[in-house]
C-alpha cells in the first residue's frame, strides 16, 4: 500500500523590518521562541520584495527608516496582501500617530523600548484578528456558491424603491438606517448594500443589539484589555476593530442600552473608540449600517434612545415595506424558497398546488418574509409525495381565518401594554410555540420567557390576595 506524505500545517511567517540590528535580532529571536517563522530585513524596500515572493501573515515594522518608512510600507504592503496584518513600531507614539497608522489599514502599534509581554500580546491579538477575518470571508464564499436563501427579491414598485435607494447608496460610506417590521428583509437589504460597496472585499460584520445582555455587548463592540473585569484573562478585539475597511451592521439598534448609545456616537464622529480598560485610541473605519423595528422617535420622546444618535445614524432612512403591501411578490418569494429547501432536503421534484399558493395568497403574514420562508420548509419537510398541497398549510390557513395584520390600541397605551397584546397575539398565533412566536416578532426568546413569568406571578398574587378564591377545591 502507497502511503500518502503527512501534510504539515504551515508555520505562522511574520515579517520584521527595522534597520536598528540589535533590535531586530531581539525581535526574531523572542518570536521564534514563540513557535512563529521569523523573517528580518533591514528596510522597506527589502520587506516589500518578500511580500511580493511569498506569502507573510503578519509584519512588524519600524516606523521611521531610511527609504520606504512604516507608514509607506503599511500602504504599499496592503496593496500586494490585503490580508495581511501589519504592526507599527515607533518610538513617537502620539494618538496622531495612532490614527493616522489605523486609517491606513494597521492593527496596531508598539512603542520602544519594547516589552516582550506588550509585543506577545499584540502579535497574538493581530493573529486573532486576521483569523476571523479569513472566517468571515470563507463563510461568505460558502454562502455564495450555495444559492441559499439569502436573496433580495424585489418585483413590488415599493421593492423597486428600496433596490435603487441600495444602488444610490452602496458606493458611499454614508451612515444608514434600515427600518421596517420584523421579518421584512433588513439584514438581507444591509448585506446588499455591502456586497455592491467598495468594502466588499473586507469583512461585513452584524450584532444584534437585543441578543447580547448589557454587560457583554459593550465588550464585543469594542473589545477589552487583559484584567479589565472579572473573567477577562486576555485582550479581546471588539467588532469595530475586525470590521476595520468594512462594513459593520448594528441589528435592533433600537434595544440598545443608553450608556452604549453614548460610546456609539462618539465612534460615529470620529471613528476613535478605546478598549474596556484601555488607554489607547483606536481608529475603525467600519462603515455603520443599522437596522430596527421600533419607531426611533417615539422611543426618543420616551427618554429610551438618544436624539443625536438617531440623526447619526438615518444620514440614509431605507424603509422595508411589509409583505402584506407588496403580496404580488409572494408566489415568486415562495418559489425561491422551495428551490433552497427541497435541494436541501434532497427532494428536487416537488411542486406547488394552486390551493397552497391560494392560501399562501389569503394570509396577511404578520411574521413577513421569514413566516413565509417558515411555512415554506415546514411544507417541504412534511411533503410525502411530489406536491404540496394545502393540506401542508398550517392550521391558521387551512381554515381560512387570517391572522391580524394589524393591531389597534386604544389612545394613551403604554409600550408594556402594546408588548403585551403582540405577544399574546403572536402565541396565539404560533399555538404556544415560543421560540416561534419570538422569531416571528424578532424579538429574542428570552422576552417571550419573562412575560410569562411576570404573568404567571401576577396571577399567582391575585390568587392570593382574593379570599374568595381560598378554600375552593
Amino acid at each position: 500500500m502507497v502511503m500518502s506524505p503527512v501534510r504539515t500545517p504551515r508555520l505562522i511567517r511574520v515579517l520584521v523590518a527595522e534597520d536598528d540590528a540589535g533590535l531586530r535580532r531581539s525581535l526574531t529571536q523572542v518570536l521564534s521562541q514563540e513557535g512563529y517563522d521569523v523573517i528580518s530585513v533591514k528596510d522597506g524596500n527589502d520587506a516589500l520584495k518578500v511580500i511580493a515572493q511569498q506569502p507573510i501573515d503578519l509584519v512588524l515594522s519600524d516606523l521611521k527608516m531610511p527609504g520606504i518608512d512604516g507608514m509607506e510600507l503599511l500602504q504599499e504592503a496592503g496593496k500586494l496582501n490585503r490580508s495581511m496584518g501589519v504592526i507599527l513600531l515607533t518610538a513617537y507614539a502620539t494618538v496622531d500617530v495612532a490614527v493616522e497608522a489605523m486609517k491606513h489599514g494597521a492593527f496596531d502599534f508598539v512603542t520602544k523600548p519594547v516589552k516582550k509581554s506588550v509585543l506577545l500580546a499584540v502579535v497574538r491579538n493581530a493573529l486573532e484578528k486576521q483569523a476571523l477575518i479569513r472566517e468571515n470571508s470563507d463563510l461568505k464564499i460558502q454562502l455564495d456558491a450555495y444559492s441559499g436563501s439569502r436573496q433580495l427579491i424585489a418585483t413590488s414598485q415599493a421593492m423597486r424603491r428600496v433596490l435603487e435607494l441600495v444602488e444610490q447608496v452602496a458606493p458611499t460610506s454614508s451612515t444608514v438606517l434600515i427600518t421596517g417590521e420584523s421579518g421584512t428583509g433588513k439584514e438581507l437589504v444591509a448585506e446588499e448594500i455591502h456586497h455592491r460597496s467598495g468594502r466588499a472585499d473586507h469583512p461585513l460584520v452584524k450584532v444584534s443589539c437585543a441578543a447580547l445582555p448589557e454587560a457583554v455587548i459593550e465588550s464585543e463592540l469594542f473589545g477589552h484589555e487583559k484584567g479589565a473585569f472579572t473573567g477577562a484573562v486576555a485582550r479581546h478585539v471588539g467588532r469595530f476593530e475586525i470590521a476595520n475597511g468594512g462594513t459593520l451592521f448594528l441589528d435592533e439598534i433600537g434595544e440598545a442600552p443608553l450608556q452604549i448609545q453614548v460610546k456609539l456616537l462618539r465612534v460615529l464622529q470620529d471613528g476613535r473608540f478605546e478598549r474596556i480598560g484601555g488607554t489607547q485610541t483606536l481608529f475603525s473605519d467600519a462603515r455603520i449600517i443599522a437596522a430596527t423595528n421600533r419607531d426611533l422617535k417615539a422611543a426618543i420622546s420616551q427618554g429610551q434612545f438618544r436624539e443625536d444618535l438617531y440623526y447619526r445614524l438615518n444620514v440614509i432612512g431605507i424603509h422595508i415595506p411589509p409583505l402584506r403591501e407588496r403580496q404580488e411578490e409572494i408566489p415568486l418569494v415562495t418559489h425561491h424558497f422551495l428551490e433552497v429547501y427541497r435541494l436541501r432536503c434532497g427532494k428536487p421534484h416537488l411542486s406547488f398546488t394552486d390551493a397552497f399558493l391560494d392560501g399562501l395568497m389569503r394570509h396577511s403574514w404578520p411574521g413577513n418574509i421569514r413566516e413565509l420562508e417558515n411555512v415554506v420548509e415546514r411544507a417541504v419537510i412534511m411533503a410525502r409525495g411530489t406536491r404540496i398541497d394545502e393540506t401542508l398549510l398550517p392550521d391558521l390557513m387551512q381554515t381560512g381565518t387570517p391572522c391580524r395584520s394589524m393591531l389597534s390600541f386604544p389612545l394613551g397605551s403604554t409600550l408594556d401594554e402594546i408588548e403585551e397584546r403582540a405577544i399574546e397575539d403572536m402565541l396565539e398565533h404560533t399555538r404556544g410555540e415560543k421560540e416561534l412566536a419570538a422569531k416571528l416578532l424578532g424579538i429574542a426568546p428570552r422576552t417571550i420567557y419573562r412575560f410569562l413569568e411576570r404573568k404567571r406571578k401576577l396571577k399567582m398574587t391575585n390568587c392570593h390576595s382574593n379570599p374568595s378564591n381560598s378554600g375552593r377545591h
